[in-house]
């Protein structure tokens, strides 16, 4: 369908809607609602946490409120209308009863539990149309059909480095590569992740807590709820993580720690760590790491759409090499260190020939305060399954 007209304008609103929800709703999709009569836009919704009522419910909740009569309306949605019971009743049946005439959808649902929907507006004579900017909804609802479709979630790699292509000075010091629009930028990203991850080398030479910062937590908090922090991941093959570590500081907010390692969890050192409130993760080995291809599998299934990979260079190869990364994003800053010895962003891929390098496609590319960001994805990238 040819994105045009007043339709075009409903539906991107809705998308725009749906984005609010990034962070939030894990397992389920980010979804966004408008209901209009012609041009005029009687209310509008979108779908707020996991558990809580979906995008239509709510848009047609703020309908009712503001006195609005609800049939013959028009539904625009980025996601088909589910027609199952889940935690929440069919929102197919909601619009069906509400006394919808037309409902607009961007994406056809993947997920077979919750399809149905449409065929169930269209027996109750609802007109259906779908396709309407479906590549611009599915990009905000990548990592739900990732999952979906993989069982693994969407992967974004970040890291800052400089000019001449290093993380960290020789010495290790990484702080601070990027400028501080650079890291408030990665603040928003993680909000909008449902995972962030590290490699164990990161995790000691930084000692992260790997959580949403102010302003970044206000503003992207709701008026029913603050945001949720991130699930923290850090694959750590032999359990190095210290239990002191700033994550594992039960007085500090944050999400869950989840230590992805070799190690059995009766292990000295693992019990050091769940006594410190982490979650240990064993998993199987790859070339003596954790098999992060299976860590993915593993998160995938506790319902995480999208991860963002915060280094180091060991986390990136090992991403790279699974055939696993969907995107990275780059902060190049205007900085030189020199020398061979300071650590690159990746690590040795074995590639002897500049014909056999990993080819990238660039999706973006602006200047973040002094910085530069690219946003790139491999240019054939091979879904594990």
């Amino acid at each position: 369908m040819t994105a045009s007209g007043q339709d075009a304008r409903h539906m991107r609103r809705a998308i725009v809607l749906a984005r609010r929800g990034l962070g939030r709703v894990s397992p389920n999709p980010p979804v966004g609602c408008v209901l209009a009569r012609g041009a005029d836009v009687v209310a509008v919704g979108w779908h707020r946490r996991c558990g809580g009522p979906h995008a239509e419910a709510e848009a047609l909740a703020a309908a009712r409120t503001a006195g609005h009569e609800t049939r013959g309306l028009t539904a625009y949605v980025t996601l088909a209308p589910c027609a199952h019971h889940g935690r929440t009743p069919p929102c197919a049946d909601a619009l069906v009863a509400a006394g919808v005439s037309r409902v607009v959808a961007a994406v056809d649902d993947p997920n077979p539990q919750a399809a149905g929907g449409l065929e169930r507006l269209r027996a109750a004579g609802v007109q259906v149309e779908t396709g309407l900017l479906g590549q611009e909804a599915a990009a905000v609802m990548r990592g739900f059909l990732r999952r979906v479709a993989t069982g693994l979630p969407f992967v974004t790699l970040k890291y800052a480095m400089t000019l001449d292509g290093r993380i960290a000075a020789a010495s290790g010091d990484s702080r601070w590569i990027s400028c501080p629009a650079s890291r408030e930028y990665v603040q928003d990203l993680r909000s909008r992740s449902d995972a962030v991850m590290v490699g164990i080398g990161t995790a000691l030479s930084d000692n992260p807590q790997l959580t949403i910062r102010e302003p970044v937590l206000s503003r992207r908090a709701g008026l029913d709820a603050p945001h949720p922090h991130p699930l923290r991941v850090v694959v750590d093959s032999h359990c190095r993580l210290p239990p002191d570590s700033a994550m594992l500081d039960r007085s500090a907010p944050g999400g869950q720690v989840v230590v992805a390692t070799l190690e059995n969890d009766a292990s000295p050192r693992a019990k050091a760590l769940a006594s410190a409130g982490a979650e240990l993760a064993t998993l199987p080995e790859q070339r003596g790491r954790v098999n992060l291809c299976a860590l993915l599998r593993l998160l995938g299934e506790r319902g995480v759409n999208t991860i963002l990979c915060e280094g180091g260079g060991g986390l990136a190869t090992g991403l790279i090499e699974e055939e696993i990364l969907d995107e990275a994003i780059v902060f190049i800053a205007p900085k030189l260190v020199g020398g061979v010895s300071a650590p690159a962003p990746v690590g040795e891929l074995g590639i002897t020939r500049m014909d056999d390098a990993l080819r990238l496609n660039i999706r973006e590319c602006r200047s973040i305060g002094d910085d530069m960001m690219l946003r790139v994805s491999p240019a054939r990238k091979t879904l594990s399954t």
